[in-house]
Order: structure tokens, then sequence, then C-alpha cells
């Protein structure tokens, strides 16, 4: 190899370079969902405003929010929940709960009320301005839409806010379980362990809620000082109609 000028040493090996890319670390501040969600329903995007806050909320991947459906809705304690226990995440198929602020919950509600017909247990609650499903293409070109009127010029995901939740959660103390809980992870390495001491509970995913709330709390208080956690600042809102999203 080193005559024909393949290697440039004698281990080939050496030359070898991981260039896997680096992971993802941009993430949202609350201010910033609610402006998304708020720009979605100001242009007819009312199934990608839920999208947003129900992403948020419940710190689903983006396409176990897409792929919700009407049998995921329940009840518990009188609020809204989305149980995907039964089905499981679409990646890992690990079993979760997802839980709702107040406001995502009437957002939703007041969403599926104007549809005025009763769903099917398997129709898509979530839909384009075209009534049609999400698909993975339209979400992310919709989102980019939005997130265009919102914060041009920002490269930030949908998939960037179940880390923003991970921020919150930690800032605020939450416990290995608590986190496992709320994201439909496991603890550490161990799937057996998880299952067996921390099956997926509802007032653990509760727990992990109000660890976020109160790492919110602290991360605005780091920002008022100075130490701004947000990786975008607020801009003017630009009104124009996006082009070609549907």
């Amino acid at each position: 190899m080193l005559g024909m000028k393949v290697a440039r040493t004698a281990d080939p090996s050496m030359g070898i370079r991981n260039r896997a890319p680096a992971p993802r670390w941009q993430r949202w501040s609350e201010g910033e969902a609610v402006r998304l969600v708020k720009m979605a329903c100001r242009h007819g995007y009312q199934g990608l405003a839920c999208i947003i806050a129900v992403a948020w909320d419940t710190q689903f991947s983006p396409v176990d929010v897409r792929t919700l459906a009407a049998r995921h809705r329940a009840t518990n304690g009188g609020r809204l929940v989305f149980d995907r226990q039964a089905d499981g995440r679409t990646k890992t198929g690990r079993a979760a709960i997802g839980t709702l602020s107040e406001r995502t919950e009437r957002l939703v509600n007041a969403y599926l009320d104007r549809l005025q017909i009763e769903l099917h247990p398997d129709a898509i609650l979530f839909r384009t301005r075209s009534n049609n499903a999400y698909g993975r293409e339209t979400l992310a070109h919709d989102f980019a839409a939005v997130r265009a009127l919102a914060f041009p010029d920002d490269k930030r995901r949908l998939m960037d806010m179940r880390r923003s939740g991970v921020v919150e959660a930690v800032a605020g103390d939450a416990g290995p379980i608590g986190l496992a809980a709320k994201l439909a992870n496991s603890i550490g390495r161990s799937n057996t362990l998880h299952k067996t001491y921390a099956p997926v509970d509802i007032e653990a995913v509760r727990s992990t809620d109000l660890a976020r709330l109160k790492g919110r709390r602290r991360i605005r208080a780091a920002n008022k000082e100075g130490d701004f956690v947000s990786t975008q600042q607020l801009e003017k809102v630009s009104t124009s109609e996006p082009r070609g999203a549907k």
C-alpha cells in the first residue's frame, strides 16, 4: 500500500479519521416556543401549532407527535394526556406518556373541537393546512416556514425542543428515573433494569414537569444576570406569507 501510495504510514489504520458529525447542541427557550406557536396560528398552521406546543410539553420526538392518533388521547385526573404505552415510541418502541400544560391542553381541545367530527381511533390528530396527515418532509417544510417568520435565518429544528426540556429538567434537579419516564429512555445502559424498577408512571412524568418549571426559573434568573441561555434573541417579526407551504 505504501508502494502504491495508497497509505501514508506503515499502519494505514492510523490515517483513518472519524468524520462523524458533531452532536446537536441547539435548544429553544419557553418564550421562543410560545412565539412559534402563536406565529403558526396567525398564518393558518393550526395543526403545526399543536405539534409544536405538544412537542415542547411532552418532550416527544417530532415523529411521535405527528403520528399521534385519536386512540392516544386519554384523561388522567381530569387532564388531557397522550398515552403511547400500548404503541410505544415510533423509533424505540418504548412506552411513553405525554403530559400537557393547561395552555397546550386548551389549544389542542380548541383545535379538535373545530373539526366537529367524531374521529376514528386510528385518525391522525394534527394535520396540514390541506387537511393531510403530516409526513416527515411536510412537517420539516412547514416548521421551517413558520420559523422563518418568527426567527429569520434561524436553523434550529423541532427536534431540539426535546433537548431543551432536558436542560430545564436537569437545571431543576430532576432525577434519572423521572427523566427516563419523561423521555421514555433507559437509565444508563440497562433497558432491563429500567423496565423492572422504573416502569412508565404518570406521576414520575409529572414530577419531571415540575423540575422543568424549577429549572426554567433558574435559567431565567441566569439570563437576568447576563448569562443568556437561549441561542437566539427575539427579532422583528415579518408578516409576509410563506410561499409554497401546505
